[in-house]
């Protein structure tokens, strides 16, 4: 068996054959026709993105006016993988049986869930997800836990409606789904329902949960919310947050809720504007 190279987390680079050579593998799109001049072109911006032994190994014509790449070549650059700091959510990851097993000894009753996609996003594939029965990936959603009460109210939720019916059905967790990202929409309806939430002094008393594709941990605390959840989470993700978030609230003085205060990662140092 031949020997494994070791990886320098102080020098991270991509791999491809062989251990720190960099190799990734480009597509994208010019808006000229295919041509040697534009071949060399997209040799030249593959260049000044810090790459070498640049391969074109396509250039088709992808439009009228338009030529497609794909491009083999190898990364200058590194990362000091040690020195990476990322803001997330920080929850023991558990089972649906070992979550209710949970709910039920420590809280005694179910946990009310309200989840929508809000605004004008119509878009349900997300909090479906999450909070439908199937679930995702194999891990089935907040419906199928016994001792989740998980009512989802569907797409183009607004805030207003959205905080009557939280407070209605007495919600211990309010989920929001956000897809559509134009002009940073997602950010100001976050920000809108948290702002209504706080007056109505609400935060203190349920836990709010946002996610969607371009949704973080550090961006959904910006926008006033506990936690955030991006690409890739799974309802069992979610469910362990909630738990766990309510039984701290519940073992604080008077049930209060932490502090919200935004996250800071580290700030990214770039070179020109």
């Amino acid at each position: 068996m031949s020997k494994v190279a070791k990886v320098d987390l102080k020098k991270l680079k991509p791999y491809g054959d062989i251990m720190g050579d960099g190799t990734v593998q480009l597509c994208f799109t010019l808006p000229v026709e295919p041509s040697p001049e534009a071949r060399e072109a997209a040799i030249q911006l593959c260049e000044k993105m810090g790459y070498d032994q640049i391969k074109v190994a396509t250039m088709e014509k992808a439009a009228e006016g338009f030529a497609l790449f794909v491009i083999y070549a190898n990364l200058r650059h590194t990362v000091d993988f040690t020195k990476i700091h990322v803001v997330k959510v920080e929850a023991q990851k558990r089972s649906r049986e070992e979550i209710d097993e949970i709910i039920a000894s420590k809280i005694g009753r179910k946990l009310v869930v309200i989840g929508a996609c809000t605004g004008y996003d119509a878009h349900t594939v997300g909090i479906d997800a999450i909070m439908n029965m199937k679930g995702f990936a194999g891990d089935y959603g907040l419906e199928r836990y016994q001792w989740f009460d998980a009512r989802n109210l569907g797409a183009q939720v607004l805030n207003d409606e959205l905080l009557k019916r939280a407070v209605a059905e007495k919600a211990d967790a309010v989920l929001v789904s956000k897809v559509v990202t134009q002009h940073n929409i997602h950010m100001r309806d976050m920000k809108d329902l948290m702002v209504r939430a706080k007056q109505m002094g609400l935060t203190e008393k349920m836990v709010f949960v946002a996610g969607g594709p371009r949704v973080t941990h550090p961006l959904a605390l910006e926008c006033g919310f506990d936690a955030g959840f991006g690409v890739g989470t799974k309802p069992s993700d979610v469910a362990s947050y909630i738990v766990e978030e309510h039984l701290k609230r519940q073992a604080a003085p008077q049930g209060k809720a932490p502090s919200r205060k935004p996250a800071k990662a580290p700030l990214r140092k770039r070179k020109g504007k």
